[in-house]
């Protein structure tokens, strides 16, 4: 599969057959992800693979987590459909910058610039893996909702740094269409 029919083809994926997804494949994933360009080089990713009997612990942190969010009277959005897709799914992979600070740190001007740029390398990453997963046939979800669990699953892992995404992997058992996108004349400016 070439890269645009991937872009072409990918769609976010909610429902995940119970296949396992072996080691190999997710090393491919992940080596996909250190491969995509970084601001100055830093490569600020750092994978944390969940399977198996780990995956019950990390959606109990995760659950814990929206619960304390909703009594604090916190929006959680759609943390708890994330959660029972990161439950089902055979493979989460939580991704960190170990360089950046968790949110509710204070930061100089020059950590939020550096933060931008390490978020945007992970991006890069996040988005090879997923045209990745796309070419050897597995769905992906990107799910940024583990922010409703941050301190929760920061405990659970022991990570004092930041956390910047989930990334929820198997084989699709769904085929849903593409959603609606803008036009290239609404976003695009000629100068």
């Amino acid at each position: 599969m070439d890269v645009l029919q991937a872009i072409n083809e990918r769609r976010s994926i909610r429902r995940f057959k119970s296949d396992p997804v072996s080691a190999d494949i997710i090393r491919t994933i992940i080596d996909a992800g250190i491969k995509a360009p970084s601001g100055k080089n830093r490569q600020p990713w750092e994978f944390i693979v969940v399977t198996g009997d780990k995956r019950a612990e990390m959606v109990r942190a995760m659950r814990a987590g929206i619960e304390a969010s909703k009594a604090r009277h916190i929006n959680v959005g759609s943390a708890e459909y994330s959660a029972n897709v990161m439950e089902q799914a055979p493979v989460t992979i939580l991704i960190f910058n170990p360089y950046g600070k968790v949110p509710w740190q204070e930061k100089s001007i020059s950590d939020q610039i550096m933060d931008t740029v390490d978020v945007q390398s992970i991006g890069a990453a996040i988005q090879n893996m997923i045209l990745a997963a796309q070419s050897l046939g597995l769905g992906s979800l990107w799910i940024c909702d583990v922010f409703a669990a941050y301190e929760e699953i920061c405990r659970w892992l022991k990570k004092n740094c930041q956390m910047i995404a989930a990334l929820s992997l198997g084989y699709a058992d769904e085929n849903p269409p593409m959603r609606p996108r803008k036009s290239i004349d609404e976003v695009t400016y000629w100068l």
